[in-house]
């Protein structure tokens, strides 16, 4: 009884219970043939305002989503979502607006990220977190990096590695991100009008192994570096680069050809004082 006289005093609020028997108010509304739940409530009356609140965005096309202010009862993510459904016609569970070429995925009134539309179906399954300045999502169990699909690797460093063509580090679409290293352990760099690559390799400290013309010499004398050093007893484990488009014997043909700094070889072990 109890249900259904909450049904009658408030449109779009439904009484359920949580595992533990605690009474609980789902809000959903209908809108376009399309069934949508708003979320659970501890309370009937913040249901009810839920309810009327996303009834006012789905029919006034003037609410958009810089409209949202903190005092609203529906979670700006259900807002987003709402407000994308009414003018674009598609339902997407994820806070997500569609434009014609890209759309926006907001994490927060004031943080929004915009994506090429060909990342559409991959965003809207998969829901993009935050942690400091990493952005990564949850896919089977584990924290994928949002740049790793461009190709940003872990370790990577902004204006070092990568860069933003429009200096819009939100603006993720593929033609603003430029990879500048690939590689681990190289840099580019400009001299006398040329680009040229510059291997470095960490033991405690940086230590420069060469300069280069290509960037895959550059990543091959970092892999050689980390082989010497290996050699000479250092306990680290260097992840070395795998270097596309060369086959095994051109692989060890600028391997074997490469010139690496004569520290790199008189880099030893540190013996441990008794």
């Amino acid at each position: 009884m109890a249900e259904k006289i909450s049904k009658i005093r408030n449109i779009g609020v439904y009484e359920t219970a949580l595992k533990d028997g605690t009474p609980s108010f789902r809000a959903s509304i209908t809108h376009g043939g399309k069934h949508i739940s708003l979320g659970s409530f501890s309370d009937a009356n913040t249901a009810a305002v839920v309810y009327k609140e996303a009834r006012h965005i789905l029919s006034d096309p003037d609410f958009v989503v810089s409209s949202y202010n903190s005092n609203m009862y529906l979670p700006f993510d259900k807002c987003v979502c709402l407000i994308n459904f009414r003018d674009k016609g598609m339902y997407i569970s994820n806070p997500i607006y569609l434009e014609k070429k890209y759309f926006f995925y907001y994490l927060s009134p004031t943080l929004v990220y915009k994506f090429d539309i060909e990342d559409l179906f991959y965003y809207s399954s998969h829901k993009i977190m935050k942690r400091g300045r990493h952005l990564f999502v949850a896919d089977y169990g584990s924290q994928l990096s949002v740049l790793a699909r461009y190709g940003i690797k872990s370790y990577a460093v902004e204006g070092r590695d990568y860069r933003f063509a429009n200096d819009d580090s939100t603006d993720l679409r593929y033609e603003n991100i430029i990879i500048l290293n690939r590689y681990r352990g190289v840099r580019q760099f400009a001299e006398k009008g040329f680009i040229r690559y510059k291997s470095v390799i960490h033991v405690k400290s940086n230590y420069v192994i060469g300069k280069y013309n290509t960037e895959a010499e550059a990543a091959i004398a970092y892999n050689k570096a980390a082989d010497i050093l290996k050699k000479n007893g250092i306990k680290k484990n260097f992840q070395l680069n795998y270097v596309e488009d060369l086959s095994p014997s051109q692989y060890a043909d600028i391997y074997t050809k490469l010139k690496v700094s004569t520290k790199i070889y008189e880099l030893q072990q540190t013996p441990r004082s008794t």
